[in-house]
């Protein structure tokens, strides 16, 4: 218990680690700015940012969101994405365990928040971060797809790359009959989510593509009923398809598995 305890303590350290550096990705790749050079500076008075003041979390507070130099806010969703990041990297932990696909389903995680934070922004899903999600997956998938003690699950593997294909496929139909209600980013990240909910199982598949449109669907009307959108108000959609792999991933399999014994 203690080693697990420890664990998951140690992997929320990492996610929050990691988060402080999705703050630079999300704020440079639709930019087009490189994410490793120059150092991070204050945007009003260009000084650098000293390492301790780039602590996860702690730094943020320390300072009161504000600069050390010139005393300009600093947005909270710094904070933000340091933290969610660092509780969905534990949570990751939990649902995979402890096992050769936790590395896969931990960069996952991170796209996902730099992913729905950018489209968030600017409604666009950058290539920079999605077309190397293919090749990554599937190394990282294939990493996964070994299991020790039992040997190689090909059969994981192959249905990463059928349910890769078989989601881009979905949405490049939605996108040639609806050209405008469906981005060329989101068919571009429909394959790399494909692969993972493939990998997990033909059920997962199913729940976490139904979830997206679900739960976009459910966001969109409470936003027309409260007034902050109309008819033709664009909403990104790469948030829900995100949210809805994450849910076909945590609990797809058995909700899948669940209805299909009640419809027998």
């Amino acid at each position: 218990m203690t080693l697990h305890v420890a664990g998951l303590a140690l992997v929320g350290l990492l996610g929050l680690v990691v988060g402080s550096f999705l703050n630079v990705v999300v704020w440079r790749v639709p930019r087009g700015e490189s994410v490793v050079a120059p150092p991070s500076a204050c945007p009003r008075c260009e000084a650098r940012i000293a390492w301790y003041d780039n602590v996860p979390v702690v730094s943020w507070l320390v300072l009161r969101g504000r600069c050390r130099r010139c005393g300009a806010p600093i947005s909270a969703r710094y904070l933000v994405v340091e933290l969610v990041t660092g509780l969905l990297f534990v949570a990751t932990a939990l649902v995979i365990g402890w096992n050769l696909a936790l590395p896969a389903f931990l960069y996952l995680a991170a796209i996902s928040v730099a992913l729905a934070a950018i489209d968030i922004d600017v409604h666009r899903l950058p290539d920079a971060i999605v077309l190397p999600s293919y090749p990554v997956a599937a190394v990282l998938l294939a990493l996964a797809s070994w299991d020790v003690g039992v040997g190689y699950d090909g059969a994981a593997l192959l249905r990463a790359a059928a349910g890769g294909a078989a989601l881009f496929v979905l949405y490049l139909a939605l996108v040639l009959a609806h050209p405008r209600g469906m981005g060329l980013g989101d068919l571009k990240l429909a394959g790399v989510l494909g692969m993972y909910l493939g990998w997990v199982g033909w059920g997962a598949l199913a729940v976490g593509a139904f979830a997206a449109f679900l739960l976009g669907g459910v966001f969109g009307i409470v936003l027309m009923l409260v007034g902050r959108a109309g008819r033709k108000t664009k909403v990104p959609f790469g948030p829900w398809m995100l949210v809805g792999a994450a849910v076909g991933v945590a609990v797809g399999q058995p909700v899948a598995d669940w209805y299909v014994a009640l419809a027998l």
